[in-house]
């Protein structure tokens, strides 16, 4: 690299400057300050980790978005957080060892080895919510509404959620006896929604006919509420499993729209994020003209179970630099309201200054051979000496 590239900065790797970092900041205050009004704890996993604790279990997902390194005490093999979820799994599970239901929040940055979407960044500032050992309908009911009061709270509006459950499509794969080299091909189908190769493919399986017929119907079971009825419908002959998963998926709509009543919901049942990682309910957040989701999350059951405790878990994430970018404020630079202070020496300045800095005004004093004055350093306010005393006015 030449000496006048040494500025540049890897590809999906950003910095903040202040303008945007006040954003941010103010943002994450008042996410941790409302995470706290509904319960929520904050708690710090470290930015590096033993392999072992970041890929096992569901955690193996991640492994080809983990930077990997060699922890030169021991030899070891380390990973880079590239999702905090399996790291506050691993706290729960292993550190906090409850019995009681347990409330997670977290936020800090993650490190990718390529972009996953989330406003093409390599290194998101990750936030998120968990909740640890219940197992129902209104834990994950309560998620999705924290999650939709995230983005109030950014202010970001015309939000849609895009919702399904992993239990359908699981449930008719074991009932079709599909073994694991099918399921993952079809798997990837229905992900393309490939109509015609969903069924050419089912047509040379040996499989009951029903069956096929319901796998087939997962491609065109999306929409609005009604799909949920038509799935009803083509879900008659399904085993149990699957017509509970659905169940579970109608209870959660009808208990989330009656407490979030302005809230827009899409269902797909064959939308699988997160297929191997996810236990129940799958969900996405969406905003206009934005292509990727701008939240995720779901219920991933056996999250814990390889830190002794398989805990019961539902959570969602999300990125800060995305909903600084999103917010109706992205435009609009955060109002600095300053004081300039006068470089001098005298006590009664220093005191006064210590005193307003106390109270929360921001003061900035001028430094020996600056040529700047209050407007140059942006301050709206001065410090000016009038019969021995300091007082402030307007610049």
């Amino acid at each position: 690299m030449s000496t006048n590239e040494r500025w540049l900065l890897p590809q999906g790797i950003d910095e903040s400057l202040p303008a945007e970092a006040a954003r941010l900041e103010s943002l994450r205050r008042k996410l941790l300050d409302m995470y706290a009004s509904w319960g929520y704890q904050l708690v710090m996993p470290p930015f590096i980790e033993y392999l072992e604790s970041l890929l096992t279990g569901t955690g193996h997902d991640l492994d080809l978005q983990t930077f990997k390194l060699i922890d030169q005490l021991t030899g070891r093999s380390m990973g880079v957080r590239a999702d905090m979820t399996p790291q506050v799994a691993r706290i729960d599970a292993h550190r906090l060892k409850k019995d009681v239901p347990n409330r997670l929040c977290y936020i800090g940055t993650v490190l990718h080895t390529r972009s996953d979407g989330f406003g093409g960044s390599r290194s998101p500032l990750q936030v998120g919510a968990e909740i640890y050992g219940h197992a129902g309908v209104e834990s994950d009911v309560e998620v999705l509404c924290l999650m939709l009061e995230t983005f109030n709270t950014a202010g970001i509006k015309d939000v849609f959620v895009d919702i399904g459950h992993v239990g359908i499509f699981r449930g008719l794969a074991k009932q079709a006896g599909l073994d694991e080299e099918s399921e993952a091909r079809l798997f990837e189908m229905l992900q393309r929604k490939a109509i015609p190769e969903i069924e050419q493919f089912l047509a040379e399986l040996a499989i009951d006919k029903d069956v096929g017929g319901m796998l087939r119907a997962l491609a065109d079971l999306h929409g609005n509420a009604d799909v949920l009825k038509r799935a009803e419908q083509v879900f008659v002959k399904a085993d149990p499993l699957v017509k509970d998963a659905l169940q579970y998926l109608v209870t959660t709509a009808n208990q989330l729209q009656r407490r979030m009543k302005d809230v827009r919901l899409h269902f797909d049942l064959a939308e699988l994020r997160g297929y191997h990682f996810h236990t129940g309910i799958v969900f996405a957040a969406f905003v206009a003209e934005q292509g990727q989701e701008i939240a995720r999350g779901g219920r991933y059951d056996d999250i814990g179970k390889v830190f002794g405790r398989a805990r019961p878990a539902t959570g969602f994430s999300t990125d800060l630099k995305s909903l600084v970018n999103l917010s109706a404020g992205v435009n609009q630079v955060i109002s600095s309201s300053a004081i300039f202070a006068p470089g001098n020496n005298d006590d009664s300045l220093h005191k006064a200054i210590a005193e307003l800095r106390a109270k929360g005004e921001q003061i900035i004093e001028e430094l020996p051979g600056q040529t700047a004055g209050a407007a140059e350093m942006n301050c709206d306010r001065v410090f000016v000496q009038r019969d021995g005393q300091w007082l402030v006015e307007k610049a």
